[in-house]
């Protein structure tokens, strides 16, 4: 039986302009090279980074997107050998369409005995990794790693998502020496562009002409003698050309960063409009309104909110218990982080949906707080969803569905007030959210699928507060008992970075780091969360006294010294991120021996930064045989801007200098 067929061929030819850089082929000098010229502290850098993405088709798939990678990277130290493992994330669900990873190679050059030396990376050096239900990693190692190798490599991605554009890197933790990347665009596509960080490549931008040429045949798809004639269609294709050499590192270690990705250099593309032949034009999210709508009606995210028989019988004893909605509130809070565990994914729709999550005690970060969402609902209380992108996802700089990947509870109060939740994290309390969901601001979506801003950075200090108490005996040692309480954000952090570790270990720990020896260690109100963390310890040291001759030298603030100033580099173009307001509160009695006398003290001291974003202040006095200070140290902000970096540093030298002067004391005559 004959039939007519339909075949589209795409032809396109793909006009590179970049350096002629022929992959398998190093140089002798390339292998040589001690040190990179222009950043000799570099552990490694790309020689090369090469990517171009175009578009093919075919009658089976339509438009595919393609990405041609070639990497090529030098190692200089040791340190530099993590560069030798190579990572790409593709998109690969559990079902549906999937991107493709192929054409992988890769070489290892060295330089032995005056020669050029090659070996070829092997299949058994490529490994796989599911990621989550969407993302996979293939890994790929490197073989005959040393100090001055030099490692190729090329691959191809292939993607049926045609929508989108994977993020233009061109700035990493090591210099790049050249790059070059070549986007290709159909004039069906229209793309929104937008570059991030401080270093910016200039786009070179032209079109050119090509043509799908359509072919009808008879019989076998494949037998393209059988053709009884062609229709071509011709369009235009963008070209975007970013290029450029000696590219500097932008290293991830100061710190304070939230996601250092944010700054480095790079060109983010977003789908604004599509309009193919035969078929009106299409837009896509222009605004964050957009946005949270298109988010709002999908099922598995507005419907999810809906649902509300599996947990009814549950919540109704929990609801008659309260007298007040600040009591609802911390009943059902507290229910769901029982009832239902995160799973470690992230993610702003559910995955199995909310009724499965109940009934498994286990979800996603949407189906747990979609879910305590609905049951606050359900208790008559304005609760509304609140899309968040994660520290680890980055700061969107336009509107766009993948800006958003996790979601959070807000309630609202009649008196103008709000508190927002995370039931994903055992630890948190109301406005008291974990670090990851703090960054910039949360997209609160409302019944309708209209939406608005809300800060998610907290108003309260996370706070240390220590007091110390601690003599001076005439063996020149040092006894003491210091009890720590942690506030807030610095209490969630405690408990989760400490509850599961054994005492012993914290012992230890805390012994090493600060040069004593502990006697007694207890740490209380670990689970109750409605009350700072206590920590008790009673120590002694001999390593905190400094004698010579007839005097002694004390740090006033003993082990708790600030010896280092954390801000080091001249300038920093980007904020320093302390996720919240900080306070550490220092008070301290220094009960000194008999048999001396103080000779000298530190001088008080009081400074701020500007707009008032912080403060320090040192207070010492004598109080008859005792020395009594009071140090406060405190972030008024959670983010303080680059133009105040350098006050920001020269603001935390002074801290330094102040507290590391010494306490002088004197033999009595």
């Amino acid at each position: 039986m004959k039939k007519i067929l339909s075949v589209f061929v795409l032809i396109i030819t793909i006009h590179i302009n970049a350096q002629e850089i022929n992959f398998g082929k190093v140089s002798k000098e390339e292998l040589q090279e001690k040190f990179h010229p222009l950043d000799s502290t570099a552990d490694a850098a790309y020689l090369n980074l090469i990517r171009k993405t175009y578009y093919t088709f075919s009658e089976k798939r339509g438009f595919e997107i393609v990405t041609e990678i070639h990497e090529r990277i030098k190692i200089y130290t040791k340190e530099g050998f993590e560069n030798a493992t190579r990572s790409i994330i593709y998109y690969k669900p559990d079902s549906g369409s999937k991107d493709k990873v192929n054409s992988i190679k890769g070489y290892t050059f060295t330089f032995e005995n005056g020669n050029i030396e090659k070996q070829k990376l092997s299949k058994s050096s490529i490994f796989d990794e599911k990621l989550s239900k969407y993302k996979s990693l293939k890994k790929i190692t490197f073989p005959n790693i040393k100090e001055g190798v030099i490692i190729d490599l090329e691959y191809k991605i292939t993607s049926p998502y045609t929508h989108v554009i994977d993020e233009i890197d061109y700035q990493f933790g090591i210099p790049v020496k050249y790059f070059y990347s070549s986007i290709e665009i159909p004039e069906y596509y229209t793309f929104a562009k937008k570059q991030k960080g401080y270093f910016l490549i200039p786009v070179k931008t032209s079109t050119r002409n090509t043509s799908i040429t359509t072919y009808q045949k008879r019989g076998n798809s494949n037998n393209f003698r059988l053709s009884v004639g062609s229709t071509k269609t011709n369009f235009q294709n963008t070209v975007d050309v970013y290029e450029a050499e000696n590219i500097p590192a932008l290293r991830d270690t100061e710190p304070y960063i939230s996601n250092i990705k944010n700054f480095r250099g790079g060109i983010k593309y977003e789908l604004a409009s599509t309009k193919f032949p035969n078929s009106k034009m299409k837009f896509y999210s222009s605004s964050w309104e957009d946005v949270s709508k298109q988010i709002y009606k999908s099922s598995n995210f507005g419907s999810e909110l809906e649902k509300t028989g599996y947990f009814e019988n549950d919540i109704e004893p929990l609801i008659s218990s309260t007298t007040n909605n600040y009591e609802k509130v911390a009943s059902i809070f507290q229910f769901v982080k029982e009832k239902v565990k995160w799973n470690n994914y992230y993610g702003k729709y559910v995955e199995k949906g909310v009724k499965s999550a109940y009934k498994d005690g286990t979800g996603n970060i949407a189906e747990i707080n979609l879910m305590l969402t609905s049951m606050l609902r359900y208790a008559g209380l304005n609760a509304y969803p609140v899309l968040v992108s994660t520290r680890a996802n980055g700061t969107p700089l336009f509107p766009t569905l993948n800006g958003f990947n996790y979601v959070i509870t807000m309630v609202k109060f009649p008196d103008n007030k709000y508190i927002l939740l995370d039931a994903s994290e055992p630890y948190s309390l109301p406005n008291i959210l974990p670090k990851r969901a703090l960054n910039w601001n949360g997209r609160v979506v409302a019944e309708n699928g209209g939406s608005s801003w809300v800060k998610l950075a907290p108003s309260k200090h996370a706070t240390v507060d220590n007091l110390l108490m601690a003599k001076v005996t005439e063996d020149m040692t040092i006894e003491g008992f210091i009890r720590t309480k942690f506030f807030n954000h610095k209490a969630l952090t405690f408990r989760k970075d400490n509850n599961h570790i054994e005492e012993e270990t914290l012992i230890t720990n805390f012994e090493e780091k600060n040069s004593i020896e502990i006697e007694n260690f207890k740490i209380s109100n670990i689970q109750d969360l409605g009350t700072p963390v206590n920590r008790d310890i009673k120590f002694s040291s001999e390593d905190l006294i400094e004698k010579i001759n007839d005097k002694i030298y004390i740090e006033p603030l003993l082990f708790l010294t600030e010896r280092e100033n954390p801000f080091k580099i001249k300038d920093r173009k980007f904020p320093v991120d302390f996720a919240s307001p900080l306070k550490y509160k220092n008070s301290i009695s220094i009960q000194i021996p008999t048999s001396y006398k103080i000779e000298s003290l530190p001088e008080t001291l009081a400074i701020g930064l500007p707009e008032k974003l912080g403060l320090f202040k040192y207070q010492i006095s004598q109080v008859g045989n005792k020395i009594k200070v009071l140090s406060v140290l405190q972030f008024n902000k959670s983010i303080i801007a680059p133009e105040h970096y350098l006050a920001l540093k020269d603001f935390y030298s002074q801290l330094v200098k102040k507290q590391t002067e010494k306490i002088v004391l004197v033999k009595k005559q």
